[in-house]
């Protein structure tokens, strides 16, 4: 049975760069509906027991196409959310240190030019979606962008997610508006990077 990643702070801990009742709505509501439904398409679809990444990577394969929609939409939830919540927290480094530092100057030149085209990519998302850097086995890095709740596993692109910036907007509407610059501007103040980095060297 999946279940909602377990935050070890409180709603109200991103205070001010994400507000509490968008904390509280989002991962109490959202999250929660998504992990819910994927449990049942899970256990309709005969794949409890398998590992999300599993179940994104082979949703394709699923022939009833209600148990496949379900399937690739709140599995993608489920998953995007848990990496989205496990990387905004309070504390942590505020930008990449050791390999993955390094990995990012090689790959996009600085952080800075990395953040540039992360947050570029997330403003050009047409609609809901996510931006997202990932790597590939050999440890090179990606960027990319995807529409609702796909992500690089379940576009089958070989790449592991190890950041992303969730757009929809659920996820900033209530303190931003429509203001989705100024969401992603604030996100950054959230991102503790010793998590990313460590998804990156494991």
């Amino acid at each position: 049975m999946f279940e909602q990643i377990k935050l070890d702070y409180g709603f109200d801990a991103l205070e001010p760069y994400i507000d509490t009742e968008t904390m509280a709505t989002h991962y109490g509501k959202h999250h929660a509906a998504y992990t819910a439904n994927l449990n049942k398409f899970a256990d309709q679809a005969g794949k409890t027991g398998e590992s999300i990444e599993k179940i994104l990577a082979e949703a394709d394969k699923t022939k009833d196409i209600g148990l496949r929609t379900g399937l690739r939409n709140n599995g993608g939830g489920y998953y995007n959310h848990n990496l989205y919540f496990m990387e905004i927290t309070p504390g942590g480094s505020k930008k990449p240190t050791g390999d993955l530092a390094k990995k990012i100057d090689d790959t996009f030149g600085s952080f800075s030019s990395l953040k540039e085209e992360l947050t570029s990519l997330a403003m050009g998302q047409f609609g809901s979606g996510w931006a997202w850097l990932s790597k590939a086995q050999d440890g090179s890095l990606f960027t990319s962008k995807s529409d609702n709740q796909d992500n690089p596993i379940s576009l089958q692109t070989g790449h592991t997610p190890i950041m992303c910036i969730d757009v929809w907007e659920h996820a900033y509407y209530l303190k931003y508006k429509n203001l989705r610059a100024s969401y992603i501007e604030a996100l950054w103040n959230v991102i503790n990077w010793d998590i990313v980095g460590k998804l990156y060297e494991g």
